[in-house]
């Protein structure tokens, strides 16, 4: 049985658990939501940690509670922070990096022994950008500076860790979760936005999770150091017209 930590379990991170725990594996996971996250591991038979992941120390001590050998570490840490450049402060910026970027780093330095020490011929790390890091779009910053570092950290650390763990990464586009709310609430501001892709609709997050807990699984043992969108083809393909 596969032992994989997952960091953050709102939107994405919920349904990776859910998957993940469906074929068998064994979880730990870690949220600074205390309700959410106590409701989810007795879903998933996983055990858990609180933590605030920009807090010093807390991260390091809540991957530390998931034992001495894992095969997978999926950081689903992340932000939405859109405003047009005049009214970005350097605070958004250094926040959104501290959480995305930084998290990221911390949660593979601290997590790397465990990794080492896993059964499998390969451990895997899953991280998270964003579609608006290839495509770019106005007002996305500070979250498009922060998730081009983890798109940079990705292929960095495919290259290090390489042969004993692999790193990749998904792009999603605008998916259904807690975090994107203040975007998909609106249904017509929903419809609109999911016009504007190829496939005609906004992501879920089973959508993700699903690729997600494929590159965490030994079935995709010969990819590492890969950005995949999971974007209903808006990185890539232009609709009609």
């Amino acid at each position: 049985m596969s032992s994989t930590i997952i960091i953050g379990t709102s939107g994405i991170g919920g349904a990776l658990a859910r998957h993940l725990a469906a074929a068998g594996s064994s979880l730990h996971l870690v949220s600074r939501n205390p309700e959410r996250l106590s409701a989810l591991a007795a879903e998933t038979g996983a055990t858990h940690a609180v933590a605030d992941v920009t807090q010093e120390g807390a991260l390091e001590a809540a991957i530390a509670a998931g034992g001495p050998a894992i095969d997978g570490l999926a950081y689903c840490v992340g932000s939405i922070n859109l405003k047009p450049l005049s009214r970005v402060t350097e605070q958004d910026v250094l926040a959104d990096f501290q959480l995305n970027a930084v998290g990221a780093f911390r949660a593979v330095k601290a997590a790397l022994p465990a990794l080492k020490a896993s059964g499998q011929p390969s451990a895997s790390v899953l991280l998270f950008s964003t579609v608006a890091v290839q495509q770019g779009f106005a007002s996305h910053t500070s979250v498009a500076m922060a998730k081009g570092a983890i798109e940079g950290l990705t292929r960095t650390l495919a290259a290090e860790l390489a042969p004993k763990i692999r790193v990749n990464a998904i792009a999603p586009s605008l998916t259904r979760t807690p975090l994107a709310s203040a975007l998909t609430a609106n249904e017509q501001t929903a419809a609109a936005i999911a016009g504007l892709h190829p496939l005609q609709r906004l992501g879920t997050p089973e959508d993700v999770a699903a690729l997600g807990a494929l590159l965490l699984s030994p079935q995709s043992g010969w990819i590492t150091g890969q950005v995949i969108g999971v974007d209903g083809g808006r990185s890539s393909l232009r609709g009609r017209g």
